[in-house]
């Protein structure tokens, strides 16, 4: 009894809006090491990018909003179309370059279906897909067969994009559908473009409140740099140290006077 009470207390901790618990670790999936570093075949990720140029636009606060109610059935068949192309592509084959665009976009546009599939819904947490009696939200609910592997969003992120590239700038690259999240970018990655996005999209987040603020000298984050504060050094200071170097202007100055974080906060509200 005693257990189960104590499963259901963790299990109820998780459940409230503002809590912030352990994400998964980075745990390598040795499987999806393979690549061919002379390897030049590319994906095409068109249809992606038309549909991003079509649904995504930046609010007045900077922040960018899908608007899935608005996607067409048409527009709904070539996102089907385009993740069963991702499903058929050799990515072992491919270059890291070439692997790293592939999973990024992959992951986006499965969130995006994910939305799409349970439409309307006012958070992504709401899509209780995932194994387990305690399930929140979608991310381990295996969506698509890679090379004849089932792979779940949990799967993309942490045991393939945070483990293989260890490079911290990859969580402003997946977008969980939600006001909190580092902007979705309003075009598909590509092994040409995903250094000058990954640098966008961390000065973006960085520079924005939901990313950053200093309000009286108290420095407030967003909870990513809790939940993965392993990738941005493993310590408070390297969370700062990480944010000082995509800080610009007032942030940057407002910065360089701070020795500790005193809050973070996460807004899971629907990107729409």
């Amino acid at each position: 009894m005693a257990v189960m009470i104590r499963i259901v207390a963790a299990a109820l901790l998780w459940l409230m809006p503002g809590v912030s618990l352990a994400a998964p670790a980075a745990d390598l999936w040795a499987r999806w090491t393979a690549h061919d570093p002379a390897s030049v075949q590319t994906i095409d990720h068109g249809s992606w990018d038309t549909l991003l140029k079509s649904y995504l636009r930046l609010d007045d606060g900077g922040i960018a909003r899908f608007a899935y109610g608005r996607v067409a059935a048409t527009d709904k068949g070539l996102l089907t179309g385009y993740l069963a192309s991702l499903a058929a592509a050799p990515v072992s084959g491919l270059n890291r370059n070439e692997q790293r665009a592939f999973w990024i976009n992959l992951y986006n546009a499965l969130t995006v279906k994910v939305i799409l599939d349970h439409y309307p819904v006012q958070s992504i947490r709401d899509i209780d897909i995932s194994p387990g009696f305690f399930a929140d939200g979608p991310w381990g609910r295996k969506l698509l067969s890679i090379e004849a592997e089932a792979v779940s969003l949990d799967d993309i992120e942490h045991r393939i994009l945070r483990p293989l590239w260890k490079d911290p700038r990859l969580h402003y690259a997946v977008n969980c559908a939600s006001v909190g999240c580092p902007n979705l970018q309003a075009e598909a990655f590509t092994a040409a473009n995903s250094e000058r996005l990954l640098a966008k999209a961390a000065r973006e987040y960085v520079n924005h409140p939901r990313g950053a603020t200093v309000i009286g000298g108290r420095l407030i984050v967003s909870s990513i740099y809790d939940w993965f504060r392993d990738d941005f050094g493993g310590t408070e200071e390297g969370v700062i140290a990480h944010l000082r170097a995509h800080a610009d202007g007032d942030l940057k100055a407002k910065l360089a006077g701070v020795g500790s974080i005193e809050e973070d906060r996460y807004d899971w509200t629907l990107n729409e």
